[in-house]
């Protein structure tokens, strides 16, 4: 190479995950994730953008069991969210790096695993300001139309079997870039927050996310997680 040229920017790998899937690995909110050492001639909310997943997280290698994370939407760059938090967690673990917290901007958020089922413990009111709206029915849920929703962060959710916590849910969130996230982890959590009860949640296709909720203010959000695919920018 010559005094003149300049030298090409690496690669940027992004492993792809798929978070709260239902029991049999299928659907799920695709998370990008990408090693912060890797990170380096791109900046990192662009890189967000260019994925255009609801979310890409930032990743710097543990140590003594936390990682700090970064979490970006395309537009803006988040202290918490849910399913990048149990995205990651579940994603670290499968690298052989495992970790305990993961440290947010918001605060540190605790890992654990049972049953296949990845668990992170977070603060309701770490979660963005979302506007929630109980519907009536299923059918009344399905009528929405992303398109109709331009501002804003707007969580819909009904019951369907209250007794159990069950309900079925959809979230737009043109604020943040997003037309309509098919799971939202922050949302479940807070909304768990404000009925101070666990929940079992479908969202969007089909996706499972489960909730349990602490009388001290701190909510546990779990789901399955799938590797999907591999993204070089």
């Amino acid at each position: 190479m010559n005094a003149h040229e300049v030298p090409e920017a690496p690669d940027i790998q992004v492993e792809v995950v798929r978070v709260f899937t239902d029991p049999a690995g299928q659907l799920g909110n695709a998370l990008g994730i990408a090693r912060a050492g890797d990170v380096v001639a791109l900046d990192e909310q662009e890189l967000a953008a260019r994925l255009g997943f609801s979310e890409t997280t930032v990743v710097e290698d543990p140590v003594d069991g936390v990682a700090r994370v970064r979490i970006y939407t395309p537009t803006v760059e988040l202290p918490f969210a849910g399913h990048p938090s149990v995205g990651t967690a579940w994603w670290l673990a499968v690298q052989r790096t495992p970790v305990h917290t993961l440290q947010m901007p918001a605060g540190p958020v605790t890992v654990d695993q049972t049953d296949g089922i990845t668990w992170i413990t977070a603060r309701a009111e770490w979660a963005p300001d979302f506007t929630f709206h109980q519907l009536d029915s299923v059918e009344e849920l399905a009528l929405l139309q992303p398109g109709d929703i331009t501002e804003g962060q707007h969580y819909f959710w009904v019951w369907t079997d209250e007794p159990r916590g069950a309900l079925r849910s959809r979230m737009f969130a043109p604020a943040m870039g997003i037309a309509e996230d098919e799971a939202t982890g922050a949302a479940a959590v807070a909304l768990t927050g404000q009925l101070r009860r666990g929940l079992v949640v479908t969202q969007g296709q089909g996706s499972q996310l489960y909730t349990e909720w602490d009388s001290d203010g701190w909510v546990r959000l779990g789901g399955w997680v799938a590797e999907d695919h591999v993204v070089v920018l």
